[in-house]
């Protein structure tokens, strides 16, 4: 019965790509039909919230069964009934809700060509691999980089990489050689998807913005770099070995796995959740136009109304996205 649940999903997951881009197509339609018709945007962009959750069906196999990831796990689960409430909000006239549908329609044009297009995707993964490489040498490291599938015939990984993916290859004393690939997931593009939407979607002069976009990025790509470090040291020399039999038995991986699992399914990211915490305070003090995005998130999940700006002491000009006046049609 498990088994035939887990396998429901993992057909769900082959829907994955198709969706992606029908999430794109539906959002970015209802966000350019808000300069003409705001109660049909209202509709397509609901809409789109549904096609989302389906999107988030799609995900729950790779997230949950296959990366095993506690954070990412819970996020994609919780993702569904929200974007399915959003929907309904959004349909029943609450036009705020408006902007953060625009902030999707943003954020998934900025991370899917990433994620789909090679031209954009393998030079990006190069790049972070290049510097993730360049920190640990100063670290000391002892390891090689390889590009795809081109391991020893006796030391390749149990499944085959992505041609365009990046490897560490560290040879440990009385271990069998560790690997840790370089991904999509390893570059911090969705994150910065995310504060590109964000900042996106909200009405403020442009200057403002680019600012509050660069400092994003910029503390966003350092971290990630520290990230992939923290982990592919971990992991190659197994320094993160805690409870083993208690992760083993948790997540079902090998011995030499456990630093792995620890250092990146626990430690990473729960520290990538403080850190989008963090720098979503530093984008507010920088842009406080995107607080009307936040406090529309909140009232999704409590049901109450915000008043954020009174409480970081923060003031918003004129050209605050009008969106932010909820009306009816």
């Amino acid at each position: 019965m498990v088994l035939g649940f887990v396998g429901a999903f993992e057909w769900a997951h082959q829907w994955w790509g198709p969706l992606s881009w029908l999430v794109l197509l539906v959002f970015l339609v209802g966000t350019l039909a808000e300069a003409y018709d705001r109660r049909l945007a209202r509709y397509v962009l609901a809409s789109g919230w549904g096609v989302l959750a389906l999107f988030w069906v799609s995900a729950i196999y790779q997230f949950v069964f296959d990366q095993k990831s506690i954070t990412e796990g819970i996020a994609v689960v919780a993702a569904i009934p929200l974007s399915l409430y959003v929907g309904y909000l959004l349909a029943s006239g609450r036009d705020r809700l408006i902007v953060v549908s625009r902030a999707v329609a943003v954020a998934w044009l900025i991370y899917l060509p990433f994620s789909a297009l090679p031209f954009l995707r393998n030079p990006l993964i190069s790049i972070v691999t290049d510097q993730t490489a360049a920190v640990l040498s100063l670290l000391g490291a002892d390891f090689e980089v390889i590009a795809g599938n081109n391991f020893p015939a006796d030391l390749g990984p149990a499944e085959p990489v992505e041609p365009y993916h990046k490897t560490f290859f560290f040879h440990v004393p009385g271990v069998r050689a560790i690997s840790y690939t370089i991904m999509m997931a390893c570059t911090g593009v969705g994150s910065m998807a995310i504060f590109g939407g964000l900042i996106g979607a909200v009405r403020a002069p442009l200057a403002r913005k680019l600012r509050a976009l660069a400092v994003a990025v910029g503390i966003i790509w350092v971290l990630n770099i520290a990230r992939n470090v923290f982990i592919a040291y971990s992991f190659g020399y197994q320094r993160l070995q805690v409870f083993p039999e208690f992760v083993m038995s948790t997540f079902g991986v090998n011995r030499v796995e456990v630093s792995y699992i620890v250092a990146d399914r626990i430690l990473a990211q729960f520290l990538s959740v403080i850190a989008l915490v963090a720098i979503t305070y530093i984008v507010i003090k920088l842009l406080p136009e995107v607080l009307v995005v936040v406090e529309e998130a909140l009232y999704v999940l409590t049901g109450s109304e915000y008043d954020l700006r009174s409480a970081l002491d923060v003031e918003t000009r004129d050209d605050r996205d009008p969106a932010h006046h909820e009306e009816t049609a």
